[in-house]
């Protein structure tokens, strides 16, 4: 069956048998974060949130880089706007809380995230890769918190999204040094789950995502919700909003065929080693 393309402004997403891949395509500009590609973001989660048959998203870039953060011409032609509004900090605040609105719904997706990192994911885009819930990268890509090279805050969700990865002091580490981190050393870290040869990235992320095909989706989508407030979350809370989570996995058409198939002595559908 051949892929379902769909051409955005700045990016385009294939469709093709549950898998849904997502490319940044202005690799002129680094596939920097601008205000066209965050369109394409929202219209992309729109169309992820109602489609039930799409069971792994992966997000890449292109022409050798991931995203190299935010937009720096676009800042600065609002620094140079003679309309105070536009230029305003409040104007700032504004774009940033737009920014949040989809962010937070690309981590919160019900689906696993794959980010497929070649070359560099710096700034914003290092924080876009960090909302994946897996990242493998090629054995040329970089990471930089590179915010405070411009003399700006971590943005984009980096602040509450690297410490969960990497703990408190190295995210202040790297956040305060902006330095480049290299793929063995984000390896290391936790932040990539694997290392690949750049032409063989997008075809291992692939095999990656169709291990999630025959995986119990309603299960897995309340496991990660659940994961994904567990820091703030106190454990007499956590544990009532998984007593929930489990009385509607338990009611599942997925659990029941699966308790009947392990006890005729079948295999299961979803087994992580033999996939």
């Amino acid at each position: 069956m051949e892929p379902q393309i769909i051409t955005f402004r700045e990016s385009q997403l294939s469709l093709q048998d549950g898998i849904a891949e997502f490319t940044h395509l202005n690799s002129a500009a680094r596939n920097a974060l601008s205000m066209g590609l965050r369109d394409d973001y929202i219209e992309l989660l729109a169309r992820l949130q109602s489609d039930r048959s799409i069971r792994c998203l992966i997000l890449t870039g292109s022409g050798g880089s991931f995203c190299a953060g935010g937009d720096l011409k676009s800042l600065r032609e609002r620094q140079a706007s003679t309309d105070p509004e536009i230029r305003s900090p409040d104007a700032m605040r504004r774009r940033l809380q737009a920014v949040h609105r989809w962010v937070e719904p690309l981590r919160n997706l019900e689906i696993p995230v794959i980010a497929a990192v070649d070359g560099p994911a710096y700034g914003a885009g290092f924080a876009l890769a960090l909302a994946a819930d897996f990242i493998l990268a090629s054995s040329r890509a970089s990471f930089c918190m590179s915010f405070a090279k411009v003399g700006l805050v971590p943005d984009a969700g980096a602040l509450y999204l690297l410490p969960r990865v990497v703990g408190l002091q190295k995210a202040k580490e790297l956040m305060f040094s902006a330095r480049r981190v290299g793929v063995e050393e984000a390896h290391t870290l936790g932040i990539v789950q694997a290392i690949h040869a750049p032409d063989e990235l997008a075809a291992q992320a692939r095999a990656f995502a169709r291990r999630f095909l025959n995986a119990p989706r309603e299960a897995l989508g309340m496991t990660k919700g659940l994961l994904n407030r567990s820091f703030e979350t106190p454990y007499s809370t956590l544990a009532e909003l998984e007593c929930y989570a489990q009385g509607i996995a338990t009611a599942q058409p997925y659990h029941l065929d699966a308790v009947e198939a392990f006890l005729r002595g079948e295999p299961a559908r979803y087994d992580w080693d033999r996939s």
